[in-house]
């Protein structure tokens, strides 16, 4: 009985520990899924609620349900796409969770590039709260909830929305959970050294306890947010949750500690931990800018018989109509700087074309335009003077510091071809929204007592947050009284300003003093703005003084435009290049020998001087032809297909506040400091030569292939590197066929040729004369006969 007793006890024991081993399972199952709810909540909360985590932002139009489009800004982070009405106030409309959507393109009537994200089971894709704990969004047109419709501004940008969503379709958590692992390791780090901080912890710091930016803690959000009611299996477990927070706490921080140290950083797409300083070159104002004064007293010349003699000398080399591209001028008419350098004359007040890209109305931004565009002519040195022609590579580098917006418009320059002389420009201020690029052909025509410098080209401003390009021309300098008379220098010709977008457009005409005309009808303009063909205001004036506007509706004149002396000492300043960091084939340093004679006033120095460089040129061309070696640009590239030249490193993305950080430029290259790595918008250029590409150290963004940030992954870089191969092979066909064309058609040619000579050679040759003396003797005699008989039978 003993026995019996004692095994029954015993198997009572192993039945009650094996119940208890079942529920201590259990209890930590239950533990561990309260712990896998909160990793995953903390998660999708640092990529909500910290501003430095995104992949992408810009202005999208999205389709209402009524089929009418809204624009709307939309910010891209790992997993959800926000969507607000502005970008500055933050006004919160919806969030879409992207876990369970699927994208696609979609084929539409209508400009720019169509996709949609869309639930397959057409299900609701937007999340109950907003990103502050809004619980309802922004007034705006109702919104479907099972799919959105959403229009891109170009294709380019389309695509590039597309691969960045797919981005964040594919490694949503992956990308989440590299910035909880970045905040963790910055508490690690500062507990361990106080000395080294991760750049990325000060930011999540300054943003977790910003009171404006996120007014509820992680808690408090958590509990708003993401409350669920199967938490907890039955009532039991909910009354014992508080029990056992404290450890579920400490388990909480050993899970992701060990996730930390097991998994791979993801460093790719995001800047590194540590603090990077720029290295950016040094600009110093310029200390001496001369104006001139308004009228035509500045822009004559007054030639001394030393110098009219020179004149005479150069005459007889040239002849009416000629292009004198070729002709050696004589140095007392040169301003002591270089091509390049006077073509950013009209930069100085770009902080009109600040005003312009925040410019909600299409007209508006229309006249701020052209109030800009007048601004860049007043500038003129005193007396008829033309700057140096530019040497084959030749670059020059200035900026201007917007004080308003703490922003910076960099001007850079290069001459990419000699014959014909053609010069390549390029303007950037991201921040401020604008960009301006285009190429200039300096033409020269000889007329007998005058001559024209026609710069042939255009320059193209592009709105960088709208997508809008306006494309311009430039007047031609018009020289007169150079046998006799005095010497004038006036502007002419019709300027057209045009933005295909918006459809307005406008058009100066630059007018030249009539023979008998007075003072007043010196450097005269009109023009016109209009929307399609319909004129909405008048311009009259002269471009270098005061230039009025009329409204051809309230039929109302003020003035457009007035250089007054206060509105020139509001002008921005100029930088320029620190002389010891200039390159050797910069304006300044290239030219500084003829500058230094001139402004001596020795001319024969600066003959000599001008005449050394120009001789250096021509040696080195010579030099190349006979290796049978092209000129390879610097900083610019000539598309194959159009012609135009592209600076290498253009950088079209519209300004982003909560990534990027600064524009700088190093060593012609204009690059932008950001706080993580983004995809580029600008569209890929086929280029020649292509450069090699390195992996990027720090946050800056550049098209540069050498510095070019990426924030995708490796599979999704190898898509975009294929299609773009791809692109560039296909191109590369349609030449080489269209190559073939060409030589199959000189081929057939020449075969012509041959067969038309040898059918010539074989024939017998005409006799062209084929009347002889008898048949005029017998035509004769038919005329009097019939005289005769007329006469006879009258």
């Amino acid at each position: 009985s003993e026995s019996k007793l004692f095994n029954g006890s015993e198997k009572d024991i192993s039945l009650s520990s094996s119940k208890l081993t079942k529920k201590e399972s259990l209890k930590v199952q239950k533990k561990n899924y309260r712990e896998e709810k909160k990793r995953a909540t903390k998660e999708l909360l640092s990529t909500i609620t910290d501003p430095s985590v995104i992949v992408m932002a810009d202005w999208l139009k999205i389709r209402g349900t009524l089929k009418s489009w809204t624009k709307l800004w939309c910010v891209l982070k790992p997993g959800v796409l926000l969507v607000y009405k502005t970008p500055k106030n933050g006004q919160w409309v919806g969030t879409v969770l992207l876990n369970a959507c699927e994208l696609i393109e979609r084929p539409s009537k209508k400009d720019g590039f169509c996709f949609k994200l869309f639930h397959p089971l057409e299900q609701s894709i937007w999340a109950i709260k907003g990103p502050k704990g809004e619980a309802v969004g922004s007034i705006t047109q109702p919104l479907p909830s099972s799919y959105l419709i959403i229009r891109a501004a170009s294709e380019s940008d389309g695509r590039c929305w597309m691969d960045a969503l797919e981005l964040a379709l594919k490694c949503s958590s992956l990308l989440k959970r590299t910035m909880i692992r970045e905040g963790k390791e910055h508490d690690l780090n500062s507990s361990a050294d106080s000395t080294h901080v991760s750049l990325y912890g000060l930011l999540r710091a300054n943003n977790l306890h910003s009171g404006e930016n996120l007014p509820l803690n992680d808690s408090e959000i958590e509990r708003h947010h993401f409350k669920d009611q199967d938490m907890y299996s039955d009532k039991s477990d909910k009354e014992n949750d508080h029990d056992h927070e404290e450890s579920d706490n400490d388990g909480l921080g050993k899970s992701e500690e060990s996730d930390s140290d097991t998994s791979e950083r993801q460093d790719d797409s995001y800047i590194d931990p540590e603090p990077i300083d720029i290295k950016e070159t040094t600009y110093l104002e310029q200390s001496h800018e001369e104006l001139g004064e308004a009228g035509e007293a500045a822009q004559t010349e007054v030639v001394s018989e030393e110098n009219k003699s020179l004149i005479w000398t150069l005459l007889k080399q040239v002849r009416p109509g000629m292009d004198l591209s070729k002709v050696v001028l004589p140095t007392f008419i040169l301003e002591p700087r270089s091509f390049l350098d006077k073509l950013s004359d009209y930069y100085y007040h770009a902080d009109f074309l600040s005003e312009a890209a925040l410019e909600e109305n299409a007209y508006n931004r229309m006249k701020k335009v052209v109030k800009w565009y007048l601004s860049g002519f007043y500038k003129k040195p005193k007396g008829l003077k033309k700057p140096y022609n530019p040497i084959l590579g030749e670059t020059f580098r200035c900026m201007w510091i917007h004080p308003r917006t703490n922003s910076k418009t960099f001007y850079i320059a290069e001459q990419v071809s000699h014959h014909p002389p053609i010069s390549a420009f390029y303007v950037s201020n991201r921040k401020d929204g604008f960009c301006l690029s285009g190429s200039i052909l300096a033409k020269s025509k000889f007329y007998g007592n005058s001559l024209s410098a026609i710069l042939d080209g255009e320059g193209r401003l592009t709105f960088l947050n709208r997508g809008e390009d306006y494309v311009m021309t430039m007047p031609y300098a018009h020289c007169k009284g150079i046998l006799y008379g005095t010497m004038t220098l006036e502007l002419g010709g019709t300027v057209n300003i045009t933005c295909e977008k918006t459809g307005y457009s406008a058009t100066i005409e630059f007018k030249l003093k009539p023979f008998l005309g007075n003072n007043d009808s010196v450097n005269q303009i009109s023009g016109k703005i209009k929307l399609g063909k319909e004129v909405l205001a008048i311009l009259e004036g002269h471009w270098d003084s005061e230039v009025t506007i009329s409204d051809k509706k309230t039929d109302v004149s003020e003035t457009f435009w007035n250089p007054t002396s206060d509105i020139k000492q509001r002008r921005l300043p100029r930088y320029t290049v620190k002389f010891e960091e200039q390159d050797d084939f910069e304006s300044e340093k290239l030219w500084q020998q003829v500058t230094r004679a001139i402004n001596n006033k020795d001319q024969t120095e600066a003959t000599q001087e001008k005449y050394i460089l120009e001789e250096a040129q021509r040696k080195s061309a010579k030099e190349r032809k006979l290796k049978g070696e092209e000129w390879m640009c610097k900083l610019f590239d000539q598309d194959s297909v159009t012609g135009e030249w592209h600076y290498k490193y253009a950088d079209t993305r519209p300004w982003d506040p909560l990534n990027d950080m600064i524009q700088f430029e190093k060593d012609g290259t204009i690059q932008t400091k950001v706080r993580h790595r983004t995809p580029m918008v600008s569209v890929p250029k086929i280029k020649r030569k292509p450069a090699s590409q390195k992996k990027g150290e720090c946050g800056f963004s550049s098209p540069e292939p050498d510095n070019q940030d990426s924030s995708g992954s490796e599979a999704q870089l190898l898509k975009h590197n294929t299609r773009i191969r791809k692109k560039g092979a296909d191109l590369g066909e349609l030449q080489s066929a269209i190559e073939s064309i060409k030589e199959t058609q000189e081929d057939i040619k020449r075969d012509i040729m041959a067969l038309r000579n040898r059918v010539t050679s074989n024939s017998p040759p005409m006799d062209y004369h084929f009347l002889q003396f008898k048949h005029y003797v017998f035509i004769l005699l038919v005329v009097l006969l019939q005289l005769i008989i007329n006469f006879l039978f009258k």
